[in-house]
């Protein structure tokens, strides 16, 4: 069974009078359990593919396979929950709750799920840990630093251990540091837990990081590479990208 399994999805939107495509029957199924990366230049449609996966917006046309279950198959009730046991989601802006702890901010998923309290203590504060932010639990988001934040949502998406995991660009607000490290952090849990990772970005070091590259254009995938047998080093990625903007 795939991570994620799409045939020729389509989808476009509506400014005004004009409708703008953003994906084109597409087609593509990820490997459980490995890190893939979505490539392009901003507007190639990767924002648009991880929503269809996460299952945040819906196709116009063809079929979005997550973990065996055909998403725009599933109520909205029944879709909700399948997100909240099964996806986890890792943003930009990180979309932490101001007025939550990062103890409670990573917590939430859990309650969500009904996890009794002793264990959503115990697994939070084992996570928080292992990204590093043990002596950190009782701030407010707003005193972390920008990759602090970024730790405590990677945490929160990974808690109550889902199948997928979506990152939509989360290195791109961070300076190149920073950045590089919470890629490594993410790659790290990722074999740890042997959960699928999508990540969209346009960084070279982030493609160079992919068991499985997506090259996105136009809405539509102009080059896959899919578990490399030679790594992706960063002057290839760069290369990837400059000649697809050509």
């Amino acid at each position: 069974m795939w991570a994620v399994e799409m045939h020729r999805v389509s989808k476009k939107y509506r400014l005004g009078q004009v409708e703008v495509p953003a994906l084109s029957e597409l087609s593509l199924q990820l490997t459980p359990g490995c890190f893939t990366v979505l490539a392009g230049l901003s507007g190639s449609g990767k924002s648009t593919l991880l929503h269809l996966m996460g299952g945040l917006d819906e196709a116009d046309e063809g079929e979005v396979w997550v973990a065996g279950k055909h998403l725009c198959r599933l109520s909205d009730d029944a879709l909700s929950d399948f997100r909240a046991r099964h996806i986890g989601f890792i943003f930009q802006n990180f979309n932490l709750l101001p007025v939550l702890s990062v103890f409670e901010n990573v917590e939430y998923p859990l309650q969500l799920q009904g996890v009794l309290a002793r264990e959503r203590k115990s697994r939070v504060l084992e996570l928080l840990a292992s990204v590093g932010l043990a002596d950190k639990a009782q701030c407010l988001p707003g005193q972390l630093s920008g990759g602090q934040r970024q730790r405590v949502a990677i945490a929160r998406a990974l808690i109550h251990r889902p199948q997928l995991v979506l990152a939509d660009e989360p290195t791109a607000n961070l300076d190149s540091r920073t950045g590089a490290d919470i890629l490594a952090l993410l790659r790290r849990l990722q074999r740890e837990q042997q959960v699928a990772v999508v990540f969209s970005s346009h960084d070279p070091q982030v493609i160079a990081a992919a068991d499985e590259l997506y090259l996105l254009h136009d809405g539509r995938i102009s080059r896959q590479q899919a578990a490399p047998a030679v790594p992706i080093c960063k002057v290839v990625a760069k290369a990837i990208l400059q000649a697809e903007a050509a």
